[in-house]
């Protein structure tokens, strides 16, 4: 069942409804799909399905446990190697590995968002401080815009269009 923003929920419900739907529309776009479509590089820089969902939870662990002084746990990639290393799904990295890390990332980053006020503050990677509010806003544009892609890439492997299951 599809999730929707409320109509007259307060903001931090109507925040967190906006991720959390474009969230399930992510993993969403993979259902269906065997291993080698989730891999299948669909661009030019190699991205593929399963690699944005790598990026997301990194995102997500970023943005909501870094950024509010929050342990990650371990990440799949390494930055100080290789900057795109999080879109990247290695050999050895099974499509189980990315859901579970997705998964871990975003009931971290829900702990995050029951934890803390829409104007509790942390500090960027970039040395800003940033409201939850604002993380709220940024993830929900970032995993939207990403969500896109998918859209796109899933159409291209198999010709399924949609941005959320009807059923």
């Amino acid at each position: 069942m599809t999730k929707s923003v409320p109509f007259t929920g307060d903001e931090k419900d109507s925040l967190y409804a906006a991720l959390d739907r474009h969230r399930d529309a992510v993993l969403w776009k993979l259902e269906g799909l065997d291993d080698e479509q989730l891999r299948r590089p669909m661009t030019p820089s190699g991205t593929n399905l399963l690699g944005l969902v790598k990026h997301l939870g990194g995102a997500e662990l970023g943005w909501f446990r870094e950024t509010f002084g929050r342990e990650t746990g371990p990440l799949p990639f390494d930055f100080d190697r290789d900057e795109t290393s999080d879109m990247r799904v290695e050999p050895h990295e099974s499509t189980a590995d990315i859901l579970e890390f997705y998964g871990r990332a975003r009931a971290a980053a829900d702990q995050v968002i029951d934890e803390l006020g829409l104007d509790d503050l942390g500090t960027s990677y970039a040395g800003n401080a940033v409201s939850l509010r604002w993380v709220l806003i940024h993830m929900t544009t970032e995993t939207a815009r990403h969500a896109g892609h998918m859209d796109i890439l899933r159409e291209l492997v198999d010709g399924s269009t949609g941005d959320h299951n009807r059923g």
